[in-house]
């Protein structure tokens, strides 16, 4: 077919082990601070005394699929690679299970790599209904996380609300929620607090578990945050919720207790 052998075969190797190390620690600042950026990082790291470039950290920062929240002047009008939609919470009474469903993917760094992580969270209760593992910043993974929890609930969303990342705005990911019938919501660009609830359970996922143990592959991440949910949602309680679980306030009982 006229294809290079050598480009075909070839595996590009991963990132270094200090590459690995620079990116860790970028996610934990990203969760303090959602507002440094590469600038700030590179700043940071000259205190500590040591000199990485800015563009170094740009590239593993656009690998980590993190961004710095920041305003943005609107000088011209950015290539539209997917439909946007309003944001629909502003203003919105929350008062039930399943009137509103959030997404979000995140980083997830282990001992010789990463995955990319996404949930599907119900708002009222904080239950995660649905997630998926994958390696790559893609639409399907977002499908299957979402597949899960509509197969889970037995329910759909009023409303599902996610940031607006490429993955979210995608065609495939557009046409499978119209298909549910629901009204889409979208976060305001780099308005993290927009989508709070997903932004609360990462930081509660990576240094509850992530953090703390370390994983070194894949099967062994992946069994570990579906023990971590499993306890998230059925054992852990949360002030936010009376001091009840998610999966006691997804059923309703949140109003039982004193």
């Amino acid at each position: 077919m006229g294809a290079d052998r050598g480009g075909v075969y070839r595996t590009r190797p991963g990132p270094s082990k200090e590459d690995l190390a620079l990116m860790r620690w970028m996610d934990q600042i990203s969760l303090e601070d959602p507002t440094a950026g590469a600038r700030r990082c590179r700043d940071l790291l000259r205190l500590k005394g040591q000199r990485i470039s800015r563009k170094r950290l740009q590239r593993l920062r656009r690998l980590m699929g993190i961004e710095a929240v920041r305003p943005r002047r609107a000088l011209s009008a950015p290539g539209v690679e997917g439909q946007r939609f309003a944001y629909l919470l502003r203003g919105l009474e929350i008062v039930r299970p399943n009137q509103v469903w959030c997404a979000d993917i995140t980083y997830l760094p282990m001992r010789g790599g990463f995955m990319y992580q996404t949930v599907i969270m119900d708002w009222y209760s904080l239950k995660v209904l649905g997630w998926r593992l994958s390696n790559t910043l893609d639409t399907h993974s977002c499908l299957r996380a979402l597949e899960m929890a509509l197969t889970r609930t037995g329910c759909r969303p009023e409303i599902p609300n996610t940031d607006q990342g490429c993955q979210f705005a995608s065609v495939e990911w557009i046409e499978r929620l119209r298909g549910l019938g629901i009204r889409i919501s979208m976060d305001g660009r780099g308005c993290w607090r927009d989508n709070i609830v997903v932004e609360r359970f990462w930081w509660s996922l990576k240094h509850e578990d992530v953090y703390l143990r370390d994983y070194q592959t894949v099967p062994a991440l992946e069994a570990g945050v579906g023990a971590y949910i499993e306890r998230y949602n059925t054992w852990r309680p949360h002030q936010a919720l009376g001091g009840i679980t998610p999966q006691m306030a997804y059923e309703g009982k949140l109003a039982n207790v004193a």
